[in-house]
Parts: structure tokens; C-alpha cells; sequence
């Protein structure tokens, strides 16, 4: 079983331009995701991004001992199974570039009750917004690649499989108690979003990744923000 843990990165927000790139206490926001995604085990750990990009995420995915793989700038289904096609994984673990508090601890939880299940499609609910991963299957995502025809099955890799749950193993169990607290909100869409999460870094950060319970911790201290109602799925940019 080889694993890959892909990070989906682009710079052409138009919301937060170039947000990956922006600097918080001890890194930039790709590279906190990246030294977040570090700690999960398996054998390709790599940034997903399109051309435009590349230039300019190369020397940090460098750098942070990532791989950069290249792709479709708007068809990122497309863009993580040619990832998974090119590098001949059997597994993603899926995060996203606009999630410094990326938790490695959450990830392996998951990781291990998805393998136990033999789940096509694992993830976390509860967990503050902007912390989880999503585990899925090469297979399934080959499959929603054939199948899907929206654009937004396109452009967000496991909202066709979500849509048609009936044909796959999907595993969305409550988030551990240290890490549940559904109203946390710490992924950075947003200028307010990232000012918040540099306030978290600048008060919580000490050379290494910050795990959910702390950022909880804060969270409860500090007040959040409320999450929006619907489907939610973790990281949507890149």
C-alpha cells in the first residue's frame, strides 16, 4: 500500500492573493502545512499545484523536502489523479494549502480507522475547521474522475463520491473529545482569517507544529468565528 500525502496549493486566490506565501510567526502558511503534513507517515509527500504556480512553490516545497507536482489549475480532480497516476499510489491523504494548523495527530487517527474499515473515503467530523484531512482511495478517485460531470466535481476531488455514498465505504465519524469543537474556524480564506491565524502562531507557536487541543484551547479563550452551514469538506482553495 503506498501512500501519498498530496497538499493542494495555487496562488491565484482572488479573495487572499497569494495566501500560501504569506508569512506567519516561525514560516509561511505552505510551509506550516507542510511541516504539519510531514509528520504523517507515508512514502510521497508532495505539493499539487498548476503552472502559474510552480515557480514560485518550488524552492519552499524544496526546501520543506516536498515534491511539486504540476497540473490543471481549475480541474483539480484531474490534478490529484494524475498525481496518483504518476507517482503509482494506492492512497491520498488530502490537505490543503490554506491550513497551517493542519493536524498530523488527527491525520493518523483517521488514517488507522480508515484502514480498519477498508473505507473508501475517511474524515473527521467536529474537528475545528481547517485541521482535518481527508483519506481516500486511488481507486475511488479514479472512479469519480470517469463518473463526475459538474464543474464543482471538478474543481472540490471528493463531492462526486459524497454524492453517490451508496457505491463506496465512507467513514465520517465524531472527531476524538480533545479535538471537537465544530465551531472552530481556522482556515485562512480571508484577510480576517489570516489575521487571526497569525494571532494564534504569535501566542501559541514554538518551533514546532500546533496541535489541535491547543489551538482548541485558544479558540475557547479567544472566541471564533461561526462556520457556514452545508456540506464542508476540508480546504476548498488550491
Amino acid at each position: 500500500m503506498r501512500t501519498g500525502v498530496l497538499v493542494q496549493v495555487r496562488l491565484g486566490s482572488t479573495r487572499l492573493a497569494s495566501k500560501a506565501l504569506l508569512p506567519v510567526p516561525g514560516a509561511s502558511v505552505i510551509q506550516h502545512v507542510m511541516r504539519a503534513c510531514a509528520a504523517i507517515p507515508a512514502e510521497v509527500h508532495a505539493l499539487l499545484t498548476d503552472a502559474a504556480s510552480s515557480d514560485a512553490l518550488l524552492p519552499v516545497a524544496k526546501l520543506e523536502g516536498f515534491t511539486l507536482q504540476t497540473g490543471s489549475a481549475e480541474d483539480v480532480l484531474d490534478r490529484y489523479c494524475a498525481a496518483c497516476e504518476a507517482m503509482q499510489l494506492d492512497r491520498v491523504v488530502r490537505a490543503t494549502g490554506d491550513n497551517p494548523l493542519t493536524s498530523a495527530e488527527l491525520a493518523r487517527s483517521i488514517m488507522a480507522l480508515h484502514e480498519r474499515a477498508g473505507a473508501d473515503l475517511s474524515h473527521y467530523l467536529g474537528n475545528p475547521w481547517g485541521t482535518g484531512v481527508e483519506i481516500v482511495e486511488t481507486r475511488a478517485l479514479l472512479t469519480a474522475r470517469r463518473q463526475s460531470k459538474e464543474a464543482d466535481e471538478r474543481e472540490h476531488i471528493t463531492t462526486w463520491l459524497y454524492r453517490h455514498r451508496e457505491g463506496f465505504t465512507i467513514l465520517e465519524p465524531q472527531a476524538p473529545a480533545e479535538a471537537l469543537y465544530p465551531e472552530g474556524r481556522v482556515t485562512v480564506d480571508s484577510e480576517e482569517d489570516y489575521l487571526r491565524v497569525k494571532e494564534i502562531f504569535h501566542d501559541l507557536y514554538q518551533g514546532r507544529p500546533i496541535e489541535v487541543g491547543e489551538v482548541i484551547q485558544w479558540l475557547k479563550t479567544h472566541g471564533d468565528q461561526p462556520v457556514a452551514s452545508g456540506l464542508r469538506t476540508e480546504g476548498r482553495d488550491g
